[in-house]
């Protein structure tokens, strides 16, 4: 077994029994029957392991997700069919790729994450802080009640049902009641976070034109204060459909001028007296969500989630694979422009607290977090690889320096999780742990491969599939793998699917996912299945930029850099150092423009302003020209592959390919 593979953990036999998982496998013998059960001669030899619980979820999929639905007991009406073949405009249907799922399905999100308020009425909902030492709790009932006064605003400024709600705020609590009061109407909800830029804002929020608009004033991070008025204002002034804007006084009590209705948020709280919430059932593949692309290929594109897809598969991730329960805590250090955000709120539908932290996670010290874990009784501290590489390099160990009774499970994402981080965490974190090193994504809202509660935890590995998911790792013309390295696919239908893009007739949402293999859902990770069933990740296949586990779309670089006047184009790509991902930029000059320090800062500077402080690279070169293809289109991937100095494979598609050896030359003196 290679060093990377060896057992690391495992659950002791009370951790298992009481694990939601062996709940949900000794229910299924109450709904199952012989002629639909796990084998057709018995309904005694219930699944024993994992694996076996995981090839029944794959092999009756249907029978699976209703089970589900009644175990973590959503609120709706499920109807009769569980799924069927729909969208009548493509000629060749697949089950795969065209199935809907619960057509007669009738549910509200808002109603389910709200659904156990009444039984714990006094208990933490939401638990907040901030580097600046600021405080807020809700509990089950205020939290109702604050959701209450907003939806009666959102009622009265017209918000109905299929209409978007958006937020352009830090994770705050006052961004998840605006949520759940705009989803509680049946409507679109869609968030980004307040470091992007106007420029970015707009390519994404213009695109689904929402009525309504939260913001805030500024925010603070790593100690220094970032005002938001002139970007609100900006932003406000471009999305012509905005109707009524609402201002969250986050840092002060200034108002916010622009040219639209604008409201305060304490002053609604205070107008709208709680009443009785209301919630309007829509169809379960209707749209809930839009999250958008990082960009790559274009403007980035609006990915659509539907309210019964989302919240059926965010309640199986956290009950069945991260043992979420009642009265946990759970935390996730996320933005509102991160799937994380959608995911850690869908938390509250089975009964736990967020715990929410806004600012630097290591400002004013790097053990702040673990300081809330502990103030708070944290039970899943959810996180990125990069932070706990981060604070491995200051030699921070909370296993001695905090007491952590409640905190059984540490789920890290965003990128590679790697061997030795797996030591980090069990030797200076906590040693009787479940660590889940999980993987998904914003297209699918969710996970392909995560952790389960019963199942031991190898060194290097996601532990599994997810339930349902038929995760395979295929190579380049679509053969199964095992033990090698290849794409990870997923050759089965899932409820969370996206529903498609916004304003798409479908052949853009076909052709990103299920062109590549057919009917098979591409994924773009580069992965290996192990003997144990866990998977290793060697980043993406494709090329799109990870700095700091963050996606980020070349597109979006470009957009600001081709702009700037002494610049003619340009291209940017990812360069692995010490396991780290920088962003490389290559630009190609007007005649008699030097790259001179001047030039660099404003290349910079305009990516910090117009996009975020992530899209700013590391490295900047000059190059004679911008390597494509004969067509016309940027070569990214081959730049990637000298800069990394693999072996070029499109060299043949490539019109001026000696400008990789330029390349070439000018990078080897970085290395």
């Amino acid at each position: 077994m290679k060093e990377s593979n060896k057992l690391i953990w495992k659950p002791s036999k009370k951790r298992i029994d009481d694990a939601n998982l062996t709940q949900f496998i000794s229910s299924l013998s109450q709904s199952l029957d012989t002629q639909t059960g796990l084998k057709p001669e018995s309904l005694d030899t219930l699944p024993s392991s994992y694996a076996e619980l995981h090839q029944w979820s794959v092999n009756r999929s249907d029978l699976f997700w209703q089970n589900v639905w009644q175990f973590c007991e959503v609120v709706g009406f499920l109807g009769s069919d569980t799924k069927i073949l729909g969208d009548s405009r493509w000629q060749q249907l697949q089950p795969n790729r065209d199935t809907v799922w619960f057509p007669n399905a009738e549910i509200n999100y808002a109603e389910n994450l709200l659904r156990l308020a009444q039984k714990m009425p006094s208990e933490y909902a939401i638990w907040f802080e901030n580097e600046r030492g600021v405080q807020q709790r809700y509990t089950w009932e205020s939290l109702c009640e604050s959701v209450s006064s907003v939806q009666q605003w959102l009622i009265d400024s017209g918000v109905k049902r299929g209409d978007v709600v958006a937020a352009y705020t830090p994770y705050l609590p006052e961004t998840v009641i605006a949520m759940l009061a705009a989803t509680s109407l049946g409507a679109i909800w869609t968030s980004t976070s307040p470091d992007f830029g106007v420029e970015s804002v707009i390519e994404r929020f213009g695109q689904v034109k929402p009525k309504v608009l939260f913001t805030c004033d500024g925010y603070t991070f790593n100690g220094k204060t970032f005002d938001m008025k002139v970007k609100n204002r900006d932003i406000i002034n471009q999305l012509n459909e905005v109707k009524q804007v609402c201002q969250i006084h986050y840092l002060d009590e200034s108002v916010l001028e622009t040219n639209k209705s604008s409201h305060n948020w304490h002053d609604i709280i205070k107008r709208y007296q709680p009443q009785p919430l209301r919630f309007v059932r829509v169809g379960f593949n209707d749209p809930l969500f839009v999250l958008y692309s990082s960009g790559t290929t274009g403007k980035p594109k609006c990915i659509l989630h539907s309210v019964g897809g989302t919240l059926i598969n965010h309640l199986k991730e956290h009950q069945l694979h991260c043992d979420v329960k009642p009265k946990d805590r759970v935390f996730y250090y996320t933005t509102c422009g991160w799937m994380m955000w959608n995911w850690h709120v869908s938390a509250l539908a089975s009964g736990a607290c967020l715990v929410i932290f806004d600012g630097s996670p290591i400002y004013p010290q790097h053990d702040v977090l673990w300081d809330l874990a502990q103030r708070s009784e944290i039970s899943l501290f959810g996180t990125s690889a990069k932070y706990l590489e981060a604070i491995e390099k200051t030699q921070l160990s909370p296993i001695d320096s905090h007491s952590l009774p409640k905190l059984r499970t540490l789920c890290s994402t965003g990128s590679v999780l790697y061997p030795e981080q797996f030591d980090y965490v069990y030797t200076h974190i906590k040693k009787d742990l479940h660590l889940a090193s999980i993987s998904g994504g914003t297209d699918i809202c969710g996970c392909f491969v995560l952790g389960n509660p019963i199942s031991p935890v190898y060194r290097g590995e996601c532990q599994y599939a997810g339930l349902g998911i038929d995760v395979q790792v295929f190579d380049i013309v679509g053969k199964s793998l095992s033990n090698q390295r290849g794409e990870l696919v997923c050759t089965n239908s899932l409820p969370n699917f996206p529903t498609g893009f916004w304003n798409d007739s479908g052949e853009r949402y076909h052709s990103t996912y299920w062109d590549r293999f057919k009917n098979v859902w591409h994924h773009g990770d580069e992965v290996e299945k192990s003997k144990q069933g866990g998977y290793q990740f060697y980043g993406r296949g494709d090329t799109t930029l990870n700095p700091g586990g963050i996606r980020i779309g070349t597109a979006e670089i470009y957009q600001q850099v081709n702009t700037i006047e002494s610049i003619v184009d340009s291209i940017a790509v990812g360069k692995v150092i010490d396991r780290n991902e920088q962003i490389w930029l290559f630009v190609q000059l007007k005649n008699g423009v030097i790259l001179d320090e001047p030039l660099m800062e404003t290349i910079r500077e305009k990516l910090r302003s117009c996009c975020s402080p992530r899209h700013v690279p590391s490295q900047i070169f000059a190059v004679s020209d911008i390597p494509k293809t004969r067509s016309g289109k940027l070569v990214e991937l081959a730049v990637k592959q000298v800069v990394n100095r693999e072996p070029v494979k499109n060299i043949g598609a490539i019109a001026n390919a000696d400008v990789l050896d330029e390349i070439k030359r000018i990078t080897s003196l970085r290395d």
